[in-house]
């Protein structure tokens, strides 16, 4: 009970804001909560990131093995990412197998990456047919603070351009960094009532109806959307949201450089 009052005044107090203008921060509506990024952060990976939104925190590794393609696509590397909740991070997260939440964000992220070819895949093949790359993108929440899918996006981004092919450790040859086309960046925005707000902290995200996760990469291309929650958006809604999307990739981007 105590907990649902909390919620219902919580909620009043957001929507009063908005309806004068205001964020709970004091945030524009397109603004982002500072932003930190670490490269290098785990040693025994071959790539990884630590990246801070607001008081959002998400580590992420990079480890490389050799082993079989698909049949589909003897001639590229494989892709596997992964996301891991941490009970630490949130009186809502709890041990065990992924739930739908870590599921749902690491396909989100696997998505944008996939659906962007940022990895050139082909250079990632040792043997046609019988010996690729794997790549394993391994995320994990430290600290929940709200927008886990731009932090985790940007996180796995940063750790992939950080990433060494260890060939020379496998007996593959020399090594060479991760091979790297393009340069995607992801953005989300929630609805809430009239208004729409990226960068969602964990407040607005209670209280939000729908939102909008959008990867576009360095050429102003669309490459993955995501809706989420049960509320809906208008065309002209989400044509906005795609717009302020490429406008804010581009500042995001010059910050993991």
């Amino acid at each position: 009970m105590a907990q649902e009052v909390m919620s219902k005044i919580r909620k009043g107090h957001i929507h009063k804001l908005l309806s004068m203008g205001k964020r709970v921060d004091g945030r524009g509506p397109e603004d982002y909560r500072p932003i930190s990024i670490e490269t290098g952060f785990i040693e025994s990976a071959q790539g990884s990131a630590r990246i801070k939104v607001g008081n959002t925190d998400v580590v992420v590794g990079v480890k490389l093995d050799v082993g079989t393609p698909f049949s589909d696509t003897p001639d590229k590397g494989v892709l596997t990412t992964n996301a891991e909740l941490i009970p630490l991070a949130s009186p809502n997260f709890e041990p065990g197998p992924p739930d739908q939440s870590a599921i749902e964000l690491a396909r989100v992220i696997d998505r944008g990456i996939r659906e962007s070819e940022m990895i050139d895949l082909e250079k990632l093949c040792i043997k046609h047919g019988e010996e690729v790359w794997i790549s394993f993108v391994d995320i994990y929440v430290l600290d929940y603070d709200g927008n886990l899918f731009d932090a985790c996006f940007l996180g796995a981004i940063a750790a992939l351009r950080n990433t060494i092919v260890p060939a020379e450790e496998k007996g593959k040859g020399e090594n060479y960094p991760m091979p790297l086309r393009r340069f995607p960046i992801q953005t989300t925005a929630v609805k809430i009532e009239n208004s729409i707000l990226f960068d969602p902290a964990l407040d607005e995200e209670k209280v939000a109806e729908a939102r909008l996760t959008v990867t576009t990469d360095e050429n102003g291309d669309i490459r993955a959307m995501q809706k989420g929650l049960d509320g809906a958006l208008t065309l002209d809604e989400i044509k906005s949201i795609i717009n302020t999307s490429l406008r804010l990739s581009k500042d995001l981007r010059n910050l993991i450089g």
